[in-house]
């Protein structure tokens, strides 16, 4: 019988820290739920499915140790599209030393596939300087590290060309990349939370699936009902946009991500891994017209 956890999970009012705050909370575990804007509608929507939500900021110490003061467990993560990469590193290190501060059994920390790789992508660098850190910090940690999401299909710098047909992406049509959906990455986490003693130290990549941007096209087209066509953005046009993706775009191409996904699938049974074919499937495509026109 898996003991009960009591976990601190940061990031949970956005994405990927809300899938795993709800994982935990399906498992029956305690979850707080910290968020610089408790009464924002993401955090009410966490406190009626369970969770508590407290008041904090990663970069103010004194608000994380106090959260993590009562719970055996932190889920640590970051976001350089908010906080910029160098404000991510340090706000990291900060709750990392926190953690250290209130006593933590376990700390996860949310990275990136490949990040120890020396790729060069600078939001993946700042990433790792914060992996660096805890593994120096001499207290029970695992790392977290998924591929890109499936949910990028739907992001909102996606959905206008979606609306209109296009699936498009900054890769060669038949250039493979392996992604991984948000529901798996809450469960992924909520297994290494269940886990502890096994996975202590230990620095996880994990992806759910690998396809072509072709054949996500012709997927989607499928689960939407109606053809999708893909189409390469050309990597001049999103280095316009951002260095830092160019540079992720590029990496994608000449390097890639190179997780075993059977070895994992089978190290990792109890989490229901999620094909993108198995993610589209199940997406609700008639939201996705609502906000499409309503754009």
């Amino acid at each position: 019988m898996t003991s009960k956890r009591s976990i601190l999970v940061t990031g949970a009012t956005g994405q990927q820290g809300g899938a795993v705050a709800r994982a935990l909370l399906s498992k029956g575990h305690r979850v707080k739920a910290l968020t610089r804007r408790p009464d924002s509608d993401a955090a009410r929507q966490l406190a009626s499915v369970g969770a508590d939500v407290v008041a904090g900021d990663l970069a103010d110490t004194a608000s994380v140790v106090r959260a993590a003061s009562d719970v055996d467990t932190m889920f640590l993560m970051g976001n350089s599209y908010e906080a910029g990469m160098a404000e991510e590193t340090r706000q990291g290190i900060l709750a990392a030393d926190a953690a250290k501060a209130a006593g933590i059994g376990h700390l996860i920390y949310s990275s990136v596939a490949d990040a120890d790789k020396k790729t060069g992508i600078p939001h993946f660098e700042s990433k790792y300087l914060v992996e660096q850190h805890i593994q120096q910090l001499g207290i029970p940690y695992t790392i977290s590290a998924p591929v890109a999401f499936m949910e990028n299909v739907v992001a909102p710098w996606s959905l206008g060309a979606l609306s209109q047909g296009t699936h498009a992406f900054a890769m060669p049509p038949k250039r493979v990349l392996q992604l991984v959906t948000l529901l798996d990455i809450g469960a992924f986490v909520a297994a290494l939370v269940e886990r502890r003693e096994q996975v202590l130290g230990r620095r996880f990549d994990f992806a759910g699936d690998e396809l072509s941007g072709e054949d996500q096209a012709r997927i989607l087209s499928h689960a939407m009902g109606r053809p999708i066509s893909y189409q390469e953005i050309p990597l001049a046009a999103a280095r316009q946009q951002s260095e830092d993706a160019a540079s992720m775009f590029e990496w994608f191409d000449r390097v890639g991500y190179d997780v075993d996904i059977a070895a994992l699938r089978k190290e990792f049974p109890e989490v229901r891994w999620h094909g993108f074919a198995d993610w589209a499937r199940e997406f609700d495509w008639s939201a996705l017209g609502r906000t499409s026109s309503a754009a």
